[in-house]
């Protein structure tokens, strides 16, 4: 009997203290400054410190043009702008790529498309050729590839590249 009772006293006890627990809580609709609240479809909310965050991506836009990258690739946003690239041979032109998917070559003046996919920037230029710029540990590289190739071919060259109008988004 004794038992039952400190069962019961217990449970009392432990139904009297969860309210007050939470009565000093900081409500998830509050934001204070410095922090970011996010609603959720199903109405609840998540508030973070913006310390905490190194960046925002909104991978839906990926999602639907069957585009993915990894938690450390650039942004799509990193790669737009006019590219310095190495040639291959010592000398160096541009590549640039639109927000459209347009991309241009300044060797041969030739038009392109490229693509955001896998967290490098894609492009298959309209003579056959592609290239691909990607980050290489904290530096970007261009790999061209010929005619036939595929990018998961080995290129032909590698060599640096440089954002000379960054735009990270």
């Amino acid at each position: 009997m004794r038992s039952i009772v400190s069962v019961a006293a217990l449970s009392t006890l432990l139904c009297l203290a969860a309210p007050a627990g939470f009565a000093g809580a900081p409500s998830g609709s509050k934001s204070a400054p410095g922090t970011i609240v996010i609603v959720f479809k199903d109405g609840h909310k998540q508030s973070f410190n913006l310390s905490d965050i190194v960046r925002v991506e909104f991978p839906a836009a990926a999602e639907t043009s069957g585009v993915t990258g990894s938690v450390n690739s650039p942004s799509r946003g990193r790669y737009l702008g006019k590219w310095e690239c190495g040639d291959g041979s010592g000398s160096n032109f541009y590549i640039t790529l639109e927000e459209s998917g347009d991309a241009n070559r300044s060797i041969g003046d030739v038009h392109g498309r490229w693509a955001y996919i896998d967290g490098e920037a894609r492009v298959t230029w309209d003579d056959g050729k592609l290239d691909a710029i990607r980050r290489v540990g904290s530096r970007f590289q261009k790999f061209a590839y010929a005619e036939g190739k595929s990018f998961t071919d080995k290129p032909d060259n590698i060599t640096d590249a440089r954002n000379t109008t960054p735009h990270p988004i």
